[in-house]
């Protein structure tokens, strides 16, 4: 696959897994840390956009606390995480303000990326954050998450994260520099995998176990995230963070694998809310509004003039025009009743009318997938 320059993709998210972060003796890893964030300032001067998905507030918590190696208890992995994210933050926050940058800390749990409500929450502030030009730094909330409401590992969540917010690319780095044939730590004869144009059964088989006691994760779960990420067309590379400067090193050709996508991130979830997501209701809107909205425009209440179904925040509706052919379909950012409230309204008038401040679209353009003609 073509490898352009990391400042050639638009929106990037960057996953750091505990083990690069976190010493389990010495705390947290400054000097290293200092590096990457060097390099993701860089790629913010050149025009990207950089998300950050951190873990190690559960290595770092256990070393201030004092906890004992290996497997902790469900309540200690929580009070770890808790005095973790703290210094966490803090060391983000303290090393991006030196380059002049604002770090925003985003801690999710699984229903924030699987349920639509939360979903659009979630997507809305990390948005916010970046057009601000601040670095979200995002990381599962493990203070109240359990085994059966957590992603499990922070590929995963990377990947989520990815094509939630129709990222261009995912960086995995880890204490691997790639993908090989069989796990290189117990296989003299394991080649590397330079790319990958699509997961297959024997891509899967040549994933192992997780590859240290800091990491919940493996090379399966970066090959599961891969195939997260590509299927919402994001490109994804595992490379190496032992080492300074790590993005700087993929850009000058360090080895890495590189994961194709399948389509651009906007063309997938054009194509998800299209043809996936059952439609809860419809709007009818009148002329002007249809005719921006083929414009490639967002759907203002001014424009909504009828409302059917009974459907809650972030789920799919029909848009039709007067004449009830189906325009589109989207996410709507209001349930059927505030939206029937502000049908027709400026959306100046929202709060007045709802008594708190909404979004300005019925349906923005990112959340809308046009009916083709």
């Amino acid at each position: 696959m073509t490898r352009p320059p990391l400042s050639g993709y638009r929106r990037i998210v960057v996953k750091i897994g505990s083990s690069l972060l976190v010493d389990p003796v010495g705390g947290l890893k400054g000097a290293w840390l200092a590096t990457l964030i060097d390099d993701a300032a860089e790629l913010v001067r050149s025009g990207a956009e950089i998300l950050i998905v951190s873990s190690g507030a559960i290595a770092l918590g256990r070393t201030m606390l004092g906890l004992p190696r290996g497997r902790l208890k469900l309540e200690d992995s929580q009070a770890a995480a808790s005095a973790g994210q703290i210094a966490l933050a803090r060391a983000w926050a303290e090393g991006l303000n030196a380059h002049g940058l604002a770090a925003g800390q985003i801690l999710l749990t699984l229903g924030d990326t699987e349920e639509r409500r939360r979903y659009l929450n979630a997507r809305s502030t990390v948005q916010t954050l970046l057009r601000l030009r601040a670095v979200p730094i995002i990381n599962e909330n493990d203070t109240v998450a359990t085994s059966e409401i957590r992603y499990g590992d922070n590929d995963r969540l990377a990947a989520r994260v990815a094509t939630m917010m129709s990222a261009d690319l995912l960086v995995l780095l880890s204490d691997v520099d790639g993908l090989y044939t069989a796990p290189p730590g117990g296989c003299r004869t394991a080649e590397f995998v330079p790319s990958v144009a699509r997961i297959t059964p024997e891509i899967e088989a040549m994933a192992g176990s997780a590859g240290s006691d800091l990491s919940r994760g493996g090379m399966a779960t970066k090959v599961e995230a891969a195939r997260i990420a590509t299927g919402a067309g994001t490109a994804m590379v595992i490379a190496s963070g032992r080492r300074d400067h790590p993005l700087r090193a993929v850009d000058e050709g360090a080895r890495a694998t590189w994961f194709a996508p399948h389509g651009s991130p906007v063309t997938a979830r054009k194509r998800w809310i299209a043809g996936t997501l059952e439609p809860k209701g419809a709007l009818t809107v009148d002329a002007g509004a249809a005719t921006a909205l083929r414009a490639g425009r967002s759907l203002l209440p001014a424009g909504v003039i009828a409302i059917e179904g009974r459907f809650q925040r972030g789920d799919c509706v029909i848009i039709r025009d007067q004449a009830g052919a189906e325009i589109a379909r989207g996410l709507s950012a209001y349930d059927h009743a505030d939206a029937a409230r502000i049908a027709g309204c400026n959306s100046g008038d929202i709060e007045g009318l709802l008594g708190f401040t909404g979004r300005a679209e019925m349906v923005h353009r990112d959340d809308m997938a046009l009916q083709q003609t």
